[in-house]
């Protein structure tokens, strides 16, 4: 979808492309991708499935926005577990892990913005600088459960 000539694009949510993430699995919508635009900036919605996470990862040049748009929220913040309510916020800085995960039976919903988006140099990336641990560890709230799906 290109930029329009005036300066702006516009999504529609039917027009929204949904995909599993490489390594959770957890359907995800790259809006800026779909866009056609904003070189600078990354942004997704993420909606985690019942008793679910996404990566615990660093990155290493973006600051994220994490913000809770529909069910409860949770998240792993360096050493910190931290709930956040339905339209509440997290800004996490570069280099401190996180993970957002879900440990309810309803599904979440979460828009994260990211600024400057990395890896725009178009070469392969350190995955070791993102993931310093496991990328699948699960925080301490889903422990007994399996996530990705096998």
């Amino acid at each position: 979808m290109p930029v329009h000539e005036d300066g702006y694009s516009v999504l529609q949510p039917e027009a929204q492309s949904w995909r599993p993430s490489n390594i959770m699995k957890i359907p995800n919508a790259d809006l800026m991708k779909t866009l056609g635009g904003a070189e600078r900036l990354g942004g997704r919605l993420w909606r985690l499935p019942a008793y679910s996470a996404n990566t615990w990862h660093r990155h290493v040049d973006s600051w994220e926005l994490y913000f809770l748009l529909e069910g409860a929220g949770r998240m792993r913040v360096g050493d910190r577990t931290v709930t956040v309510p339905r339209y509440g916020s997290v800004l996490v800085a570069p280099e401190t892990l996180r993970q957002i995960f879900n440990d309810t039976a309803e599904e979440a919903l979460w828009l994260i913005v990211a600024a400057p988006q990395e890896a725009q140099g178009g070469g392969v990336p350190d995955l070791s600088r993102f993931y310093p641990e496991d990328p699948k560890t699960l925080p301490p709230e889903l422990a007994g459960r399996v996530w990705p799906p096998r």
